[in-house]
């Protein structure tokens, strides 16, 4: 075989120490670069040199061949080094529950010994496959991240979702005012940053308030500035937050906890577009863009006079309704991903994912503080966490209760459920067709027949 055809095979490192399993297993695979490492110094060298995708693992190695404590810190130090490495540790006869072990600390199967080289191959060649097709999301979801400037930094696979971010694409190059409305903790200032950022108005600042925060007599000031003298404790001219997000967006956060009077006087900067600060009856044209949200029913509180109709219509020129983690069927895992591994890499290393009664609990969970219930659930768990696997009891889940689903007939229930169950698998499966499959317990042509039947993308 030429040197560069070798080059482009799949690397394979045999970690073993009988000289001839070595060269049994050294042979076997012949569309592999194969390298052979008999101990935890020469198996860790070639891992930083070689970067191998798939590694075997005898959990027995000297110095300690007859137990597993070298083959352990080999695998812990894979993981440590080179995490997305698929691992399959050896397990002898009466090993299964250290090798289920090696599979908690992060290890990817297990094979029996003494060792069919066909079995064995099997699993090999199945666990490439699976690296290249992480390798491959991690790769598109890159040129995602790169390419896709508009709302990067919001995670979902939810078509509801999807469609809130093409509504903000749309209108982010307008001058129009948008309102976000819904439930706290749903990610509406991550989505009026990202319209700001996806607008031309990019290049200037972009203020947030939370108007909810501010008491009543502070709040003008604020918004609109004060000249010096204006009251006690103004000993200097200060700009507010509209002039400061002057050429740039300001986003007003709860804007149905603004007080009546002070509605009067946003109303006539939207129509006017000028502003005059606290003590000052100079008027200072200034060019900002308004976004706002609220949590609140704005159509009960102009019902009873505590809402200008006038300055809602003015405000909500545009108005996208935000839908609840629990209305977004498979983001909350993608999102709990998202966050541990952030959480992870700055508070506890050793944190590598979630065991599957997380993912379980996480999925059934109704997520009532959205995803700021969710982030603040994983981070506390990452925190706490004695094991590499973060538990449902880590996260302080309850177990799930049998869902109800409220449907007209057998058949749309049917319906409903077969879609929320699919799109949960697909998060957690991170879009993999194969794994979706296995895990649903369904073939890859049925798998693609219901994702085509209910207009599904992986």
């Amino acid at each position: 075989m030429s040197q560069n055809r070798a080059d482009q095979l799949p690397k394979l490192l045999i970690v073993e120490d009988d000289p001839g399993l070595q060269a049994q297993l050294k042979w076997a695979y012949e569309d592999f670069q194969v390298f052979v490492a008999g101990d935890r110094a020469s198996a860790l060298a070639t891992l930083r040199s070689e970067v191998p995708d798939v590694v075997t693992l005898d959990l027995g190695l000297p110095p300690d061949p007859d137990g597993t404590s070298e083959g352990f810190a080999v695998l812990d130090e894979i993981m440590a080094l080179k995490p997305d490495t698929k691992v399959i540790v050896a397990s002898g006869h009466g090993a299964r529950e250290s090798a289920l072990g090696a599979i908690a600390q992060g290890a990817y199967d297990f094979y029996q010994k003494p060792v069919d080289i066909d079995s064995l191959g099997l699993i090999v060649r199945r666990a490439l496959q699976v690296h290249r097709l992480e390798e491959e999301n991690r790769r598109l979801a890159s040129r995602v991240a790169k390419d896709e400037k508009v709302l990067g930094r919001m995670i979902t696979a939810a078509p509801e979702m999807l469609r809130v971010a093409r509504t903000i694409e749309r209108v982010a190059n307008t001058n129009v005012s948008v309102m976000l409305l819904g439930a706290s903790g749903t990610g509406k200032e991550l989505l009026a940053r990202g319209l700001h950022e996806a607008s031309d108005r990019s290049g200037g600042e972009f203020v947030a308030i939370n108007c909810a925060a501010i008491p009543e007599n502070l709040l003008e000031s604020e918004l609109f500035g004060h000249e010096k003298g204006a009251f006690t404790g103004a000993v200097k001219t200060t700009p507010g937050k509209i002039e400061q997000a002057a050429g740039g967006t300001l986003f007003l956060d709860e804007v149905g906890d603004i007080p009546l009077q002070l509605q009067v006087k946003l109303l006539r900067f939207l129509q006017e577009r000028v502003i005059e600060r606290v003590g000052s009856r100079e008027s200072i044209p200034v060019d900002t863009r308004i976004v706002c949200a609220t949590h609140q029913n704005l159509d009960a509180m102009i019902a009873e006079n505590r809402f200008r109709e006038d300055l809602y219509y003015r405000l909500a020129e545009i108005v996208v309704k935000i839908p609840s983690l629990a209305e977004r069927p498979g983001d909350a895992t993608l999102l709990a991903k998202s966050f541990l591994t952030r959480f992870a890499a700055e508070m506890n290393p050793r944190v590598r994912g979630f065991a599957s009664d997380a993912l379980a609990a996480i999925d059934a969970w109704s997520w009532p503080g959205n995803v700021r219930e969710l982030e603040n659930r994983v981070k506390r768990a990452v925190i706490m966490a004695d094991e590499k696997l973060v538990s449902a009891a880590d996260l302080d889940l309850l177990e799930p209760d049998e869902q109800v689903i409220n449907a007209l007939n057998l058949k749309s229930a049917r319906e409903q459920s077969d879609r929320k169950v699919i799109r949960h698998a697909l998060a957690r499966s991170e879009g993999n067709i194969s794994s979706t499959a296995k895990m649903l317990g369904i073939s890859r042509p049925t798998l693609y027949d219901l994702l085509k039947q209910y207009d599904l993308q992986a």
